[in-house]
């Protein structure tokens, strides 16, 4: 058993003292600001922030081509004061210009590049007469560990460090090389919004199947704060970069795959020559219907700048990407691959002795500026609940599968209540009918069910101990079909949509009979969604969704046996376990946490669901699910808030609820959820400028939960949160903002969380969440050896309160042999590159509010004893667990209400459907 766990972060060294690099910057000035300001809103007659340059391509051509530029300073396009370039060197005034002209012709149509040219020639003038001219660099000293501590205790790092610290440190690392195994990489910069990566280059090559499939090391750089952490911290992460080398898909299927460019630059001199990849992106346009460069890359430029060498077309690129990524001449090119273009034949993922190498590897070339974070070590043996055993001695075979079907049939006679359960399957390939039918009552331990064939399909009963299932089997027909999504211009794409479900709730509503009292679950045969790509919105999952809601009825969905690799048996198992949980036939196993915990303590869970006008339904919407668990209160253990009516209700109850959002028609249009400040925010920065509508919609999130507070005070209420799901609405939960025992709202001073819970704890969980956030992980022993380990860890300090959840692999995973090797091949393991390493992710909990000394002294309960913040991350740790699932990426309560947000589908109001409902309610 390893008990030591150590992530992949670094911090600055207190023992190294200042950390200051000479460096040149460069403000663009408000003369040529205004210049490129002039020519972009003449180039554009309709922009959208008409003071804001479209900077991106031009600073991925900087990065790409001028010798020594490390990275680009933020909101440089609004203000031509701040800072714009940050340089090793100052870049030559005779590539500075070149750019900027190139950039420049990039903003007017083809035939018109005389502006551009003008521009250009104009400031490589020199002329002391000429308005405008190239600004000069700056030398200045970079504190690279310049941070403020907040109130709580959690340092922040200057809001330039996120995105230039990064790119200091690929650099420094691109210069070394990776030994190992008698293999060397040598790394590439490539630069991200969030951060950097370094790419090892050229990849390495697989042989499988007389094809050549290509793969590299990629390792992660980003800035990431962790609450009442004294020193901000740096996440590296390492994984698999696949390269594509066959395009298994139309042209117009090619949404937007990632491009990087390796050419030598045009200028031969300065420093980190050969160390950067330009990012470009590849996609189809549906405007000019045929590929091309897509979202500001600077691909296009490249010829403008140097004439001497040929560069890849889209089309050519996309006919033979492995052409490209071996080079053509000294320029190349790799396409990363994503399983939307077809197979391939390397796994993803690495394994712990490659991550730890790799760790070591950046461990030594960071030194002696910045150190690692201390190991944490287990603070619990308790990895798990009361959960079922899978193996012991004397136990006979089937035992446990006849524990987990009485388990299952017991919770779902609870949440049933004495209703009779209405089930309707709608097949397409009588496979998947089959293991549907077969696969329930195994699931249930159930006798086998009478079916009675009748003339609309065929039925099967099940009565007894309690329940009382009907099952009916039916062809999907034209329920399963395309949506005919009209592709009219000149409308609201929102109320297009609406119209193709409302024409499939009619479809519905002819084949759905009254449930008359009953449950109702309706399971259907779809296709992949992959089939539906050609046509945009035609995908029927959502209008199903909503159409069989409209009739009180659950629904869920299988894929057609030929658009998955997975076993048919297994989907079917999947699909009955996601309809007993839509039922709310499910509950979190006994916890073995100890004493500390109240015997009735209830389970709160917030989740925020957010849809931009690009969401399901094409209507943008923000809305807060929030579910409540009482283990062993009866059928209503499992409830959601209803906010309309200000009630808890059954969590099927719920999902119907959430499915009956209708929004205006005219929010179909430009729509700012899910932008304006904070939605690429660090977690730890502060909120920026917030326009009107999101400082509303922050006010009305949180009355909602201050109402949701109040109505969980009655008992002991543990309240689960995830961060990075939230703080966008609640910014009081954003790392700098939090301190420990308080909660913040709005504008007002934080208060003591027990104002709002004389038992209340609230506990944050967050995971990687896509940026890094979290960091990653492997354990460890004093013999040298790594691998995964389950169980909650922290800090020897005992006041700690941030605390790491890890969860052992599923059953269901393969086990690979120890010390795999994927980037260094072995004459014994040929074939590891085509592995799938799994790695478990590491899940953060930050008791943020607990029953504290302090806590209980401000609250006039001194005599009481303390809460020990490690047993409530246990509880939380604990609650991943469950005998039917493997163990869960979140607490349940938050994993339930998260999927709960598959129902909040708003649809475009239309005129004639208010008509038709008013009538129906008449």
């Amino acid at each position: 058993m390893y008990h030591h766990l150590r992530v992949t972060a670094y911090e600055p060294d207190p023992l190294h003292g200042p950390w200051r690099e000479e460096m040149n910057v460069l403000r663009l000035g408000e003369d040529l600001h205004a210049e490129l300001t002039g020519m972009h809103a003449e180039a554009d007659k309709n922009p959208a922030r008409p003071h804001r340059l479209p900077v991106r391509r031009l600073n991925s051509l900087l990065q790409a081509m001028a010798p020594g530029v490390i990275a680009t300073g933020r909101n440089a396009g609004t203000d031509g004061r701040l800072p714009w370039l940050y340089a090793r060197e100052a870049v030559p005034p005779d590539v500075l210009a070149p750019v900027l002209g190139a950039w420049a012709a990039g903003l007017h149509p083809e035939d018109d590049d005389t502006e551009s040219a003008d521009l250009e020639e104009r400031l490589r003038s020199g002329d002391p007469a000429e308005t405008v001219r190239l600004p000069h660099w700056e030398s200045e000293p970079v504190d690279l560990a310049e941070s403020l501590v907040s109130t709580g205790g959690t340092a922040e790092p200057a809001a330039r460090l996120y995105s230039l610290l990064p790119e200091w440190i690929a650099f420094r690392l691109a210069a070394r090389t990776f030994r190992t195994g008698g293999t060397t990489l040598h790394f590439r910069v490539e630069s991200s919004n969030d951060g950097a990566r370094l790419v090892s280059w050229p990849p390495q090559r697989y042989e499988r199947r007389r094809q050549t499939w290509y793969y590299s090391a990629c390792l992660t750089i980003t800035v990431h704060t962790v609450p009442f952490a004294p020193r901000f911290r740096v996440h590296v992460s390492t994984q698999v970069r696949r390269w594509a080398t066959r395009l298994d898909v139309r042209p117009h299927q090619l949404g937007g795959a990632t491009v990087l460019l390796d050419a030598p630059l045009p200028w031969p001199e300065g420093p980190d020559r050969g160390h950067r990849l330009m990012v470009n992106t590849l996609g189809y346009d549906r405007r000019s219907k045929e590929l091309a460069w897509r979202r500001h890359s600077p691909a296009p430029l490249m010829p403008e700048l140097d004439i001497v060498r040929a560069y890849p077309g889209p089309d050519a690129l996309f006919s033979d990407p492995e052409r490209w990524i071996n080079g053509a001449g000294d320029v190349a090119a790799g396409i990363v691959y994503h399983p939307s273009i077809g197979p391939h034949e390397v796994g993803p993922g690495l394994m712990p002795r490659e991550r730890a190498d790799l760790d070591a590897w950046v461990e030594e070339g960071l030194r002696p500026l910045l150190t690692r974070v201390p190991d944490l070590t287990r603070v619990s043996r308790s990895n798990t609940p009361s959960l079922l055993p899978r193996t012991g001695a004397g136990r006979a075979p089937g035992v446990r599968d006849a524990q987990l079907a009485l388990q299952r049939r017991a919770a779902l006679t609870r949440a049933l209540n004495g209703r009779p359960l209405e089930i309707d399957v709608f097949w397409q390939s009588p496979e998947t009918r089959a293991a549907l039918i077969a696969e329930l009552p195994g699931l249930m331990g159930l006798p086998a069910g009478q079916n009675v064939p009748s003339a609309e399909g065929e039925t099967w009963q099940w009565r007894g101990e309690g329940l009382d299932i009907r099952l009916r089997a039916r062809p999907a027909g034209p329920l399963a079909e395309a949506l005919p999504v009209t592709r009219a211009r000149g409308r609201l794409r929102a109320v297009r949509m609406a119209e193709a479900i409302e024409g499939r709730s009619r479809l519905v509503a002819d084949q759905a009979d009254p449930l008359l009292g009953a449950a109702g679950v309706v399971i259907t045969e779809i296709a992949g969604k992959e089939r539906f790509a050609a046509v945009p919105d035609s995908d029927p999952k959502h209008a199903l969704r909503v159409a069989w809601a409209r009739q009180g009825r659950l629904s869920q969905f299988v894929n057609s046996p030929e658009d998955t690799d997975s076993a048919l048996e297994h989907r079917a198992r999947w699909t009955w376990l996601d309809a007993f949980r839509q039922l709310g036939a499910i509950s979190p196993p006994a916890h073995r946490v100890g004493a500390g915990i109240p015997g009735d303590l209830q389970y709160a869970a917030l989740w925020l669901v957010r849809h931009t006008k690009k969401g399901p339904t094409r209507c943008p919407v923000h809305r807060l699910v929030a579910v409540r668990v009482r283990p062993g209160d009866g059928p209503g253990a499992i409830e959601g808030w209803d906010a309309e009516r200000a009630e808890w209700v059954p969590y099927p109850k719920l999902l119907l609820l959430l499915s009956q959002a209708r929004e205006p028609a005219a929010s179909g249009g430009r729509d700012t959820a899910g932008t304006g400040a904070g939605k690429h925010a660090p977690a730890g920065s502060r909120p920026g400028a917030r326009t009107g509508v999101e400082q509303d919609r922050q006010r009305e999130t949180e009355r909602q939960i201050r109402a949701l507070l109040f109505q969980l005070r009655d008992r002991p209420t543990l309240l689960l949160a995830d961060a990075g799901n939230l703080r966008q609405c609640w910014p009081g939960l954003r790392n700098g903002e939090l301190d420990r025992d308080t909660l913040g709202f709005g504008a007002e001073p934080t208060q003591r969380h027990t104002l709002y819970g004389h038992d209340l704890r609230v506990l944050l969980v967050r995971d990687a969440n896509a940026r890094g956030e979290v960091a990653e992980w492997y354990a460890h022993d004093t013999k040298g050896e790594v691998g995964f380990a389950e169980g909650v860890w922290g800090t020897a300090d005992t006041e700690g309160r941030v605390f790491a959840s890890t969860a052992s692999k599923p059953h269901t995973v393969a086990k690979l042999p120890k010390g795999l090797m994927k980037l260094v091949p072995t004459p014994q393991g040929r074939t590891a590159p085509g592995k799938t390493a799994w790695n478990p992710g590491q899940l953060e909990i930050t008791v943020l509010g607990c029953l504290s000394e302090k806590a209980l002294a401000d609250s006039g309960r001194a005599g009481d004893p303390p809460d020990r913040p490690a047993e409530w991350a246990t509880l939380a740790h604990q609650l991943r667990y469950h005998d039917d699932y493997p163990p869960l990426a979140r607490p349940l309560p938050l994993h339930l209400a998260r999927l709960a947000g598959e129902y909040v589908l708003p649809v475009a109001e239309l005129q004639e459907r208010g008509a038709a409902h008013a009538a129906d309610a008449a």
